[in-house]
């Protein structure tokens, strides 16, 4: 247990960025999940309107991506990871659909 106002301090501050980091994770995973659903449902219904909806949803995840890596939610390899992961499964669907 904290000895001092610092030490106290210093415990309150991490317990608040945890639970921040956490809610920030969390709508990063669903944006990404989207994006995998926006795939999978572009794959099963290719059309104009649902290889819209990849390239929206991949936009706003790599958007939310590169906002967790500048707060420090993420580790930078580990956003660039998440962003290739993306745009390998949507290049991969949209690839295949072209052929």
């Amino acid at each position: 247990m904290a000895n001092n106002n610092s030490a106290k301090k210093r415990i309150q501050i991490a317990e608040r960025n945890r639970i921040q980091n956490r809610s920030y994770k969390s709508s990063l995973r669903t944006l990404m999940k989207r994006c995998f659903t926006a795939c999978g449902e572009y794959t099963d219904k290719p059309s104009d309107e649902a290889r819209e909806n990849v390239r929206q949803t991949m936009n706003d995840a790599f958007s939310k991506i590169d906002k967790a890596v500048k707060k420090g939610v993420l580790h930078r390899n580990n956003g660039a990871n998440q962003k290739s992961r993306l745009s390998s499964a949507v290049k991969k669907v949209v690839e295949s659909i072209s052929k």
